[in-house]
């Protein structure tokens, strides 16, 4: 899980990160930074019914949930990170996930 100051919950932030932020797709997500929100960073996730049924969503959102956290230490100081999952998600390993997550954030961020 991630900590609760590094939730984000408010939906005017996920507007924000996306229409605002930088962004960067890979086949599995599409990473958006926006680097002007809140101390300390807010991280949150959209998956949309399109990567399948509710366990699949589930699962997915678990997955990068717990391979967000790993990276929230390379996060700079204040932002707002959303990730949104893309259809290859659903069935994507553990492995791939991970790998997209790295490429991605490494595109958007400074």
């Amino acid at each position: 899980m991630l900590p609760r100051a590094a939730r984000l919950t408010r939906g005017e932030g996920f507007r924000v990160a996306v229409r605002a932020g930088r962004r960067a797709g890979t086949r599995t997500m599409v990473v958006h930074w926006h680097d002007e929100g809140p101390a300390p960073v807010e991280v949150g996730f959209v998956v949309s019914k399109a990567v399948g049924n509710a366990v699949a969503r589930n699962r997915v959102k678990r997955r990068l949930r717990h391979l967000t956290r790993e990276h929230l230490q390379e996060l700079p100081g204040r932002g707002v990170l959303v990730v949104r999952a893309l259809p290859d998600a659903a069935a994507a390993g553990h492995e791939a996930l991970r790998a997209d997550l790295t490429r991605g954030l490494a595109r958007v961020l400074p």
